[in-house]
């Protein structure tokens, strides 16, 4: 997950760290990808995320991180 002010939204930083987990044989949680571009329009002055989609894809990874984590437990 990341956010930046360019058009990418931290895409070619998630990439990277995609790279990373491979070579240390990590297990990451690949969907939903949440990238968040514009990052300055889409917060308030107090850090506080306002844009819904953005909040919703969130709240499905924070899902799937759940869900991976039972898995991993099981």
């Amino acid at each position: 997950m990341g956010a930046s002010v360019g058009i990418l939204g931290s895409a070619r930083a998630q990439y990277h760290l995609r790279q990373c987990f491979v070579f240390l044989n990590m297990y990451p949680v690949n969907q939903p990808e949440v990238m968040i571009p514009g990052a300055a329009q889409r917060f308030n002055e107090h850090g506080e995320l306002t844009d819904e989609t953005s909040r919703d894809l969130i709240r499905r990874l924070l899902a799937e991180l759940v869900a991976w984590t039972k898995k991993l437990k099981g």
